[in-house]
């Protein structure tokens, strides 16, 4: 095939790129949060991906399962949903406020509370000026991170500033704060960088623990098989010609691929490829049948048959829901 390399949603031979390329922002939550010790914010919005840069003071990320994460300033923490979570500056503090789906917030009785914290341009707590200040990105939609990524991650991860000096804070803080023409596409952008460059360093930590089929690529055998299916999805492939590919019997490779990676070859690449067709029908406006051939179905009808079997609802239903700011399946 003489797609583009980038056309099917990788870089050819670079499977952390590939990877990291699924952040895509769309008029994500940009804030910084400012407050005086004691603070407490409980986060329940059920967001799939929200990212905290602490700019000075320190506080705590508490999960209500898994390790608390203690941040100082230029520290990054970066929680995936849906699970709840506890921001404050001691795990013993009361939270004060609750943030819900949807931009919604609420006191711990559950009496409204938008606006009465609000500090201006996206800024929100006690007083801009306040002794802690917390960047705060939080994607809003299922679809703006794809589920290969957050499949990689754990429920919360965080980088010291002296694992990684985040060079675009100085950049954050002064664009922030501004309220112009464009400016949420600024910050989305800005946001997707910070998730890559930090994901990229916490990938790169010895006591990361990527994926079984990212670690598989290191395999002198698996690792050129997943190449494979990986820059090209829409080869007619089979374990056969995958084998001889690899210059191993068709039986070696099927337990070999199985038992590093978790699952057969041709079950990992149908998730690949729907994978593919999933970020197409929510990105492009390509009909049905074109992007079935690009991620190697036949026709719209063999592609809308395995989609539905998966996500449970139709590549058509998937681009709706999609353009509406749900999530893949059922339900808001």
């Amino acid at each position: 095939m003489d797609a583009h390399p980038r056309s099917n949603g990788l870089t050819r031979g670079d499977p952390l790129a590939g990877l990291l390329e699924g952040p895509r922002a769309r008029g994500a939550l940009m804030i910084r949060a400012c407050f005086d010790p004691p603070w407490a914010v409980r986060v329940e919005d059920r967001a799939p991906l929200t990212v905290m840069l602490m700019v000075r003071g320190e506080g705590w990320v508490v999960p209500d399962e898994g390790e608390r994460v203690r941040l100082t300033a230029g520290d990054l923490a970066i929680a995936r949903g849906p699970g709840p979570y506890t921001c404050a500056d001691d795990p013993a503090t009361a939270p004060q406020a609750l943030i819900l789906p949807e931009g919604q917030c609420a006191y711990p009785d559950g009496r409204a509370l938008n606006g009465s914290m609000d500090l201006g341009v996206r800024a929100w707590g006690d007083r801009l000026d306040g002794s802690t200040l917390v960047l705060i990105g939080t994607y809003m939609m299922d679809g703006e991170i794809s589920g290969r990524l957050l499949d990689a991650l754990p429920p919360l991860l965080s980088l010291t500033s002296e694992e990684w000096p985040c060079p675009l804070t100085p950049l954050l803080m002064e664009e922030i704060g501004r309220d112009e023409p464009g400016q949420e596409v600024v910050l989305d952008r800005l946001l997707d960088l910070l998730v890559i460059a930090a994901l990229r360093a916490w990938f790169s930590r010895p006591e990361a623990e990527p994926p079984a089929w990212y670690r598989a690529m290191a395999d002198p055998v698996v690792g050129r098989v997943l190449r494979l299916v990986q820059d090209d999805p829409a080869h007619p492939w089979t374990v056969a010609s995958l084998a001889v590919k690899a210059g191993v019997s068709r039986a070696g490779l099927a337990r070999r691929f199985t038992e590093l990676v978790g699952e057969p070859p041709m079950t990992h690449l149908t998730g690949w490829r729907l994978t593919l067709a999933a970020d197409l029908l929510r990105d492009t406006d390509e009909t049905i049948g074109a992007i079935a051939r690009q991620v190697g179905y036949g026709s719209a009808f063999a592609l809308s048959s395995a989609f539905k079997r998966v996500y449970g609802v139709s590549p058509q239903e998937h681009r709706g829901r999609a353009g509406a700011g749900l999530p893949m399946g059922g339900g808001a």
